[in-house]
């Protein structure tokens, strides 16, 4: 569990933000880690097994975000949503929250094991109670 010092936000943000980390790792199988962060790399909530650095995560994630961004932007495709790294040991799945006060970015590193529409799913609906709170 993540006691971010990150206050850029109201309260109740960062509640809901540590709720859904918490949600997706619980209700996913094969999720090692779930990272909730600024779009400028600032760990607002976060979830982890294994040993993994939140900070770290938030920091990579919001930069894959951002190139996600210029991609959509320039191939005229709209406003990104997500960009998915595919390895050969699982994945990460960063999800981009646009919200009016503050950009947000989730990050969702899994193992082989789980299922890619499930992380996707999951993921997809945090985003969503996130631009929505």
């Amino acid at each position: 569990m993540n006691n971010s010092a990150y206050s850029g936000l109201p309260s109740a943000i960062l509640a809901i933000a540590q709720r859904e980390a918490q949600g997706i790792l619980d209700d996913v199988a094969g999720v090692a880690a779930v990272v909730i962060a600024t779009v400028d790399g600032f760990d607002v909530a976060s979830v982890v097994r294994n040993g993994l650095d939140a900070t770290r995560i938030a920091a990579l994630a919001s930069s894959i975000a951002a190139i996600g961004e210029v991609v959509s932007g320039e191939a005229k495709l709209g406003r990104n949503k997500s960009v998915t790294v595919d390895t050969d040991n699982g994945v990460a799945a960063i999800y981009s929250v646009h919200r009016n006060d503050v950009g947000l970015v989730i990050n969702v590193v899994a193992s082989g094991d789980a299922i890619i529409a499930q992380v996707n799913y999951r993921t997809a609906a945090a985003a969503r109670a996130l631009a929505a709170a």
